[in-house]
């Protein structure tokens, strides 16, 4: 299989192909992560299960999506994207068979949880930025944007569709036609060629050379190579975690906050959610607008453009309690909405650029994982600055406040902004 594929199937061709994993994976693992939305109020009706202790659910998604982010690395460097992305997608289908046959909360922890998590790191972000990288140079700022729009298509398309099935059939047939999706991507995954894949595009220069010039040393085994614990020993390393983690901060401080607080100021119910699902939808265009002016523009150009949009977004809703026009709403749709999930692409294509030699997929699990605790951090804060205030202004303000401190790095020194591969501690002169 692996050698058909390597005769029939060109290095453009599988170039395509890996941006399409990526966004296919986060498209079907983020869609259907995200259904449990939907599936709470029936699990509520039928059980009479507490509101608050189903929402936890989803945070133990949260967590372990963080948790399983540098064993995703590791496992990729490791064994490879077969190994991968068959196993995100079994635990996917585990998951949704779980989540069908419920009879105690537990289940919901362990599977929409849990399983959920493991699944959505080993199909998500983590593996989809290595492969990318691997593929691609000039471009990969706008593949890995393309790859990150799974996420907001899939919350666009799948989510509305688990409701019209719960409203058809009712919530367990649902799962279990989502388990029969997820177990029908098994034998598409097992088709692919994994092996070639894996190589990316400089294994077509070893190839070449290879048979124009004899054997050649192994490089990938002889030349030293950065480590996790390589990586953190760089200033550039951090940098990179302080934006991701200060973005996520400010994204959760002012997202789970944003429905509630809309109502609180009359605003309607029914626009309030059509508002927050709006902006999620123009994340989509946000995310591929954000890779395409990176390589336009340039990461500080096109970071600035993102993090004013985020900060106009954030302050449109402080506005917005003092002078509640539905003007302000909009803005914040639009400012905001383009601005959702438009960094991660920058940070996954600057850890594959930074630390090219090396293992990038374990380096950037661990940055992941930072960013995923920053999201916890924000949701969690949100919470508690309206419970010590009784207001939402604080965790707007403090939002804003993130938000400088996410931008950092990349305006105040150029270790971003003009990043280029370092080389491994050990052939630094």
């Amino acid at each position: 299989m692996e050698t058909a594929g390597r005769r029939v199937i060109g290095p453009t061709a599988l170039a395509i192909i890996v941006v399409v994993i990526g966004f296919a994976c986060n498209f079907l693992a983020r869609g259907i992560v995200d259904t449990f939305m939907v599936f709470m109020q029936p699990l509520e009706h039928e059980f009479g299960w507490d509101h608050a202790r189903l929402t936890q659910v989803y945070s133990v998604y949260l967590i372990t999506l963080g948790a399983m982010s540098p064993f995703t690395g590791t496992l990729l460097d490791t064994w490879g994207p077969r190994v991968s992305y068959l196993t995100g997608a079994a635990l996917l289908a585990a998951a949704m068979f779980v989540a069908g046959n419920t009879t105690s909360i537990w289940h919901l922890y362990l599977a929409p949880g849990v399983l959920c998590g493991m699944a959505a790191s080993m199909m998500g972000m983590v593996p989809a930025a290595a492969l990318i990288g691997r593929w691609f140079d000039r471009q990969m700022s706008l593949m890995v944007a393309i790859a990150y729009a799974g996420f907001g298509s899939g919350m666009l398309l799948v989510v509305p569709l688990a409701q019209a099935g719960i409203d058809a059939f009712g919530w367990r047939e649902t799962y279990r036609i989502l388990f029969w999706c997820c177990a029908g991507l098994l034998p598409l995954l097992v088709l692919l060629p994994w092996g070639r894949i894996a190589e990316g595009a400089a294994g077509n220069t070893r190839a070449a050379a290879a048979r124009d010039r004899g054997p050649r040393r192994n490089i990938s085994t002889s030349e030293p190579q950065w480590t996790v614990r390589g990586a953190i020993g760089t200033a550039e390393f951090w940098l990179l975690v302080q934006a991701f983690f200060f973005t996520a901060v400010a994204a959760y401080l002012t997202t789970v906050q944003v429905i509630a607080f809309l109502i609180s100021r009359d605003y309607p119910p029914i626009a309030a959610a059509l508002a927050f699902g709006i902006a999620g939808m123009l994340s989509i265009f946000g995310v591929i607008v954000s890779g395409w002016a990176t390589v336009r523009f340039g990461i500080r150009r096109a970071t600035l453009v993102s993090y004013a949009g985020t900060l106009i977004g954030v302050l449109a809703l402080m506005g917005f309690a003092y002078w509640p026009n539905p003007v302000l709403v909009w803005v914040f749709i639009l400012t905001f909405g383009t601005s959702q999930g438009a960094r991660g692409p920058v940070i996954s294509a600057l850890n594959a650029r930074i630390f090219a030699r090396g293992r990038v997929s374990s380096i950037y699990g661990l940055i992941f994982m930072l960013m995923s605790f920053g999201a916890a951090v924000g949701a969690w804060l949100s919470g508690q600055l309206y419970s010590w205030t009784g207001d939402y202004s604080a965790a707007f303000l403090t939002a804003a406040v993130a938000v400088f401190f996410a931008a950092a790095p990349f305006f105040l020194t150029r270790r971003l902004s003009e990043a280029q591969e370092l080389p491994p501690p050990a052939t630094r002169p």
